[in-house]
């Protein structure tokens, strides 16, 4: 698969799977436990949003949060791989913001429901241009940052991960197939917080690609 073709991810991929608390400060900000094990949930490909066009504030939602994520493109069909062949299924790799009506995941915890209106809403998974793997030589050692209307709110490196790259693709993949064009959002660092209408959000990974997205009712 070219990186021309994988370039238009947000058009033809078929899943965006997250990770949850991958980074242990963002765990302990948010008062959650470090998961023994990967915690996965998933957004639907309705949810992407490309540069140009707005965050849109999910109806009733009082708590709109960002979270800065890497996350990894799907160049090969894969199922039930290793970590030491995950890698391979690698196509390149993009920036997202996985936003979060906090609020809405709050009252569905205290519940013990899905996180589905909370993760999945239209516009909740902003991303960058495409990004081909020749150019990240080391996505286990890159800097990620987020901020808002100019103010640094989110930093960290992606060697802080709790569950490593390899790790997270062939856990997935022992239950789901990886196809190509799918996303696979590798989780947030500390410091998240809220965003209101009007708000720009921007986000950067090291000296590679940037994207900034405004807010909007």
């Amino acid at each position: 698969m070219t990186s021309t073709h994988l370039s238009k991810f947000a058009e033809f991929g078929r899943k965006i799977i997250c990770v949850g608390r991958n980074y242990s400060e963002h765990a302990a900000e948010l008062g959650n436990a470090i998961p023994e094990k990967p915690l996965l949930f998933l957004k639907p490909p309705s949810s992407y949003l490309t540069e140009g066009n707005a965050i849109r504030l999910p109806m009733g939602c009082s708590s709109l949060h960002h979270e800065i994520e890497l996350g990894i493109v799907i160049g090969s069909k894969c199922s039930q791989i290793q970590p030491e062949e995950a890698m391979k299924c690698v196509g390149g790799y993009v920036l997202a913001l996985d936003m979060t009506a906090r609020d809405f995941q709050e009252e569905a915890k205290k519940k013990g429901q899905p996180w589905t209106m909370a993760k999945g809403f239209d516009t909740s998974c902003p991303v960058s241009g495409f990004i081909p793997k020749e150019k990240i030589i080391d996505p286990q050692n890159l800097d990620i940052w987020c901020k808002v209307n100019g103010v640094l709110k989110q930093q960290d490196s992606t060697s802080k991960m709790i569950f490593s790259i390899p790790t997270i693709l062939s856990y997935i993949s022992m239950y789901f197939t990886l196809e190509v064009g799918d996303v696979v959002l590798t989780g947030t660092p500390s410091g998240v917080g809220p965003v209101k209408q009007g708000d720009v959000v921007e986000g950067g990974i090291s000296d590679v690609v940037t994207m900034q997205f405004m807010v909007q009712k």
